[in-house]
């Protein structure tokens, strides 16, 4: 069955990512588009072969042919959007964050599993096939009792000791209630997330660091030091005002050995998986992909949606993502650790 896809935002990561990788998967296909301005749905309608352009989402949720909404719009419209959507019956595919508070992930997650639709976070570097060898390899016991996992998102412009000033469109990400948090919000709840889905376990406490003040609350870099299920440490950095950093990476090292994804931890499938211990000596190179990742994300969906399962980053994700992004902004701001609530 091929599903009809609406997506929600004209944005640069839609427009580059999203809409591609919905025209190149084989079960789906771009049912509508909805912006504040009809135009500008129209026109991005019109350029990734979409039906139909909306300016209205609830003229949008009424329309037969949308099966999945994709949530790609600012983050702090995420719980109503997908409230809306889940009573329409259909299904959510969100950006994250997914929402901006511990009481809207359960709002959304409640009136999915009301709805009986499914419910997926785009949390796309599940998706990478080096990420997902280095989870079955931990899962297996191929490296031993893991003491430390480690990811990297690091981003900045040469000779700018400020960050980058962003376009026009995503001016909101300056703006803390509707973003909820800075850098965290754009590329650290990708490497949490990560670091989750490669060990298999929970975070149970958050350290961290970061840039914000007082007059510039949005931190721009985060260090996070964090502890796992089982007593496995984890270290995160991310930021947009670095720019020399050699490689965005996701390692693991256990009793029996080390696996390493180097450049992985990006946008494109990409990147080199080397794994030693005294067992084994794996070596494989991925990509390049431009869309891979998201293509796969999409095609990972449709067959959720198809089977009535869960994606493989669900509801679920996101919530625990949103609970160590806000225990991040409680340590940071409070200079403790805080414990998370199991």
């Amino acid at each position: 069955m091929t599903l009809g896809w609406a997506i929600v935002s004209t944005g640069r990561h839609p427009d580059q990512k999203m809409a591609p990788a919905i025209n190149a998967t084989d079960d789906a296909r771009i049912a509508a588009v909805v912006s504040r301005s009809k135009a500008r749905a129209r026109e991005f309608a019109d350029k990734h072969s979409g039906a139909n352009a909306y300016d209205d989402y609830a003229a949008m949720l009424r329309d037969p042919a949308v099966d999945v909404v994709y949530l790609a719009s600012p983050n702090h419209l995420h719980t109503q959007q997908a409230v809306e959507a889940a009573a329409a019956g259909k299904h959510v595919l969100c950006e994250k964050p997914m929402a901006l508070t511990i009481d809207d992930c359960n709002r959304i997650v409640d009136a999915c599993a009301a709805a009986n639709v499914r419910l997926g976070v785009g949390f796309h570097l599940r998706n990478h096939p080096g990420h997902e060898r280095l989870r079955d390899l931990v899962a297996a016991g191929s490296l031993g009792t893991i003491s430390l996992a480690q990811a990297n998102w690091v981003r900045g412009v040469r000779g700018q000791s400020a960050p980058p000033l962003r376009p026009p469109d995503q001016q909101w990400w300056e703006d803390p209630a509707m973003a909820g948090a800075g850098v965290m919000m754009a590329t650290g709840v990708h490497c949490v997330d990560l670091l989750r889905f490669v060990l298999g376990r929970e975070v149970t406490e958050v350290s961290a660091l970061t840039d914000a003040a007082a007059d510039a609350p949005l931190e721009h870099l985060i260090t996070l030091l964090l502890r796992f299920e089982g007593g496995a440490v984890g270290t995160v950095i991310t930021s947009r005002r670095t720019p020399d950093w050699p490689s965005q990476d996701v390692a693991v090292y256990g009793s029996l050995g080390k696996g390493i994804v180097s450049g992985s931890v990006e946008t494109v499938l990409q990147g080199n998986l080397s794994v030693t211990t005294d067992a084994m000596d794996e070596q494989q190179h991925f990509g390049p992909g431009a869309i891979a990742l998201y293509a796969r994300q999409v095609e990972a969906f449709c067959r959720a949606v198809a089977e009535g399962i869960d994606p493989p980053a669900s509801g679920l994700d996101g919530l625990r993502s949103a609970q160590v992004t806000l225990a991040m902004v409680e340590s940071a701001r409070t200079g403790r650790r805080i414990e998370l609530a199991s």
